[in-house]
């Protein structure tokens, strides 16, 4: 068996796979802003189905409706907002 473990603690500059963090980094602030994007979809959709009366079928609607239009500000924003 080959011995994978570093040379030297990770503290004093063992080796790291930089590339796997940033893309690990990535998934996850995707995944936060499309998870917050459609669970704020979902409460909105059941507001509107519980206290306004929509039904169902109208909730979906806005859901849907919710979700694609925050899809599409999420994509067409800057990456980075200094």
């Amino acid at each position: 068996m080959a011995d994978h473990s570093p040379a030297m603690p990770v503290e004093l500059g063992a080796e790291m796979d930089y590339p796997e963090h940033e893309k690990s980094y990535r998934l996850f602030l995707g995944l936060a802003k499309y998870g917050t994007l459609h669970i704020l979809a979902v409460l909105i959709a059941m507001a509107c189905a519980f206290f306004a009366g929509f039904g169902f079928f109208s909730s979906l609607i806005v859901f849907i409706l919710i979700s694609a239009i925050g899809i599409y500000m999420l994509r067409s924003a800057p990456a980075h907002v200094a």
